[in-house]
This record gives structure tokens, sequence and C-alpha cells, in this order.
């Protein structure tokens, strides 16, 4: 379930219907493309960092600024980072 203060980051789902768990590489994305303080301490509840930190290598959906942000947060190097390479 999505907390009522988070719900505004998925609003283009039905989040009465939503299971975070189901979703995980979508829930995780958005909320570090979009989230604020509250919303990453929620995520960092319900995922364990490593699942996180797959998400930041892999997800090209992800913004540049975004990317660069969490991988400096994560410590990875830039060319791990999926939306930071060039290689399409």
């Amino acid at each position: 379930m999505i907390p009522r203060q988070l719900r505004p980051l998925f609003w283009d789902i039905n989040v009465n219907e939503f299971s975070p768990a189901s979703h995980p590489e979508y829930t995780i994305a958005r909320v570090l493309e979009y989230g604020d303080g509250t919303a990453v301490a929620w995520l960092q509840q319900v995922f364990p960092a490593h699942a996180i930190a797959e998400v930041i290598r892999r997800e090209r959906r992800l913004s540049r600024r975004t990317a660069n942000f969490w991988a400096l947060v994560y410590e990875m190097p830039a060319g791990e980072v999926a939306a930071l390479r060039q290689d399409g």
C-alpha cells in the first residue's frame, strides 16, 4: 500500500489496487525520480538497499540528474548506471 502522502507520486495508476511489492522497479524508480525525503525514507523501509541500487543501475528512464545524484549516494561509478551511459 502507498501511504497517503506519497500517492501524488503515482498519479498514473490506481493506488487503491497497487501493490509496491508486485512492481518494485516501477515503485523504486518513481520515488527516486519524484520523491522527497519522506518518500525516500518510506522507500528504504519497504525495499532493501540492494534492490534500490539495482534500479539505479538498470533503469534508463531515470533522468540524468536523478541517476547522477543516486549514483553518488550509493557510491556507484557512472559507467554502471544505465541512465548515465551513452550506449543506447
